[in-house]
């Protein structure tokens, strides 16, 4: 099966992905995308060829900032509450930014690979865009078309959340677990495993049972949008954050004040600070390369 071929089936995969959103939450558009999903990877040539990597370490970080995300918030949304916003919000933008500066450092500083190791690429971006559009797009519609906003004050917070929490979950569960975990186990289970602890990741929100699966689904469509070109544009700005946003306005728990666009901001800033270090070291490393090579 061509590249070109296997595309189009993944592709047509995550939207017919987001075509079952209207299952609604729970159980059932688990099933129904995983079902799915495992079938078309049954086929022939459905999947690329891959090489297997075998190292512990990269399990042992994965496992142990899985763990400080999690109990990070947790400790933010079912500790300290909207009662003690302070202390919600310190542990929030912790979780937020270990998730983007953990797998950064890891990958840029220890295991001396590049971003575009975590999708932070611009060498295929212009196939990548198309996607990017077109999937979010059809999510787009199928969610926040003609719907009735609120106030500005009950939204526009939100979406500057959404905005933050989708370059998060990119880097962390696209980038970073689901490339470690297919370059660990296969693109099959690593996709799986993947999908599995981005809903499992959601208890820190005290979120249980139905929506756990039904995230856990959200999480495979995801996963598969993000193999396809492994270029977190396909994600973010707009796939990831529009989920996340339409998702808050139909939850209608979370009160968010102006001034918390400011605390986003500032967590925003920190996270393009990192990836700007790294950039800059990455350069550094691959200029003292070079001049080792030369004199050689």
């Amino acid at each position: 099966m061509s590249n070109r071929t296997r595309t189009m089936l993944w592709s047509g995969w995550v939207i017919l992905g987001f075509l079952l959103l209207p299952i609604g939450s729970g159980p059932w558009y688990f099933v129904a995308v995983a079902a799915s999903g495992l079938a078309l990877s049954l086929v022939p040539g459905a999947l690329p060829s891959s090489r297997r990597l075998a190292d512990p370490q990269d399990l042992f970080v994965i496992a142990g900032l899985f763990v400080a995300v999690v109990a990070l918030n947790r400790a933010a949304f079912v500790g300290f509450t909207q009662d003690h916003v302070l202390g919600l919000f310190l542990c929030f933008a912790g979780a937020l930014l270990l998730g983007v500066a953990g797998p950064v450092y890891y990958t840029v500083w220890v295991r001396h690979r590049t971003l575009a190791d975590l999708g932070v690429r611009r060498d295929n971006l212009r196939a990548a865009v198309p996607f990017a559009l077109g999937f979010a797009g059809v999510q787009f519609g199928l969610t926040l078309w003609g719907y009735d906003l609120p106030a500005p004050v009950d939204w526009v917070p939100l979406l500057a959340m959404s905005l933050v929490i989708g370059v998060f979950e990119s880097v962390f569960f696209r980038g970073f677990i689901q490339t470690r975990l297919e370059e660990q186990l296969g693109p099959v289970v690593g996709i799986a495993v993947a999908a599995a602890l981005y809903g499992a990741y959601h208890v820190g929100f005290e979120m249980t049972g139905t929506d756990l699966l039904f995230l856990t689904g959200l999480g495979l469509v995801y996963a598969v949008a993000f193999a396809i070109v492994r270029n977190l544009v396909v994600l973010w700005p707009l796939l990831t954050p529009l989920g996340s946003f339409y998702a808050n306005l139909q939850g209608g728990d979370i009160e968010l004040p102006w001034a918390s666009i400011a605390g986003f901001a500032d967590v925003l800033g920190l996270m393009v600070l990192v990836g700007w270090l790294a950039l800059r070291h990455q350069r550094r490393a691959g200029s003292a390369q070079a001049r080792v090579s030369h004199s050689l």
